[in-house]
């Protein structure tokens, strides 16, 4: 299997790093557009999609918007808070770029999100799976970030090694559980530092391709 900088595989998460973290925004222009007060309205979204198993196919986006307005008390139908929150994933070009660079330098690439059926309907607007070897949806295999057996079931999917994959997230708390697995980390917080870690563990992705 071929390497790059002691590399066979780049795993990366959706949204916060693939494209902008449209769960989040979305969610903060609801709250607005409610009059409510979006640091009060996101963490209870996002409560409400981990108490549901919405994140790991515990039930659908119906029920999921359900138990949203029953915890906010936040009115609105299915079809438009999902528009909401879908318009506000914006694709990061130069982030399918170093897909792309990686792919064609040897490497596996693959998404590991903790995404739902929404990932499928990203895809078809934005052509987001072209660019990998394998999506792995948390939606879609009943475990996430949260815990390693979703790492284990990437790592195993595509036959490589912690100590020879590279994972990103924007979530310190899935890089850390990564780290302790073995894996090599970059913590996305913006495209300058992403760019700098890059370069410092691998120049010829980090120096040409972002």
């Amino acid at each position: 299997m071929e390497q790059l900088c002691g590399l066979t595989a780049i795993f990366f998460d959706f949204g916060g790093v693939l494209a902008e973290e449209g769960f989040r925004e979305g969610l903060i222009d609801i709250a607005r557009a409610a009059g409510r007060d979006p640091a009060e309205v996101v963490p209870l979204a996002y409560e409400m999609a981990w108490t549901t198993r919405y994140v790991v196919g515990g039930c659908d986006e119906a029920g999921f918007w359900q138990a949203f307005r029953q915890a906010t008390g936040i009115a609105g139908e299915d079809a438009d808070l999902t528009e909401a929150v879908l318009s506000r994933f914006v694709p990061r070009p130069f982030m399918f770029a170093v897909a792309d660079a990686a792919r064609a330098a040897g490497l596996k690439t693959a998404i590991l999100s903790d995404q739902t059926e929404w990932l499928a309907r990203l895809d078809a607007r934005h052509d987001v799976f072209s660019h990998f070897d394998m999506v792995f949806n948390s939606y879609h295999h009943g475990t996430s970030k949260r815990e390693a057996a979703f790492f284990q079931l990437a790592l195993t999917t595509l036959g490589v090694s912690p100590q020879a994959s590279l994972f990103i997230d924007d979530a310190a708390h899935n890089t850390d559980l990564a780290a302790a697995l073995g894996f090599k980390t970059i913590l996305y917080r913006d495209r300058a530092s992403f760019v700098d870690a890059l370069a410092a563990l691998c120049p010829p992705l980090g120096a040409t391709h972002v």
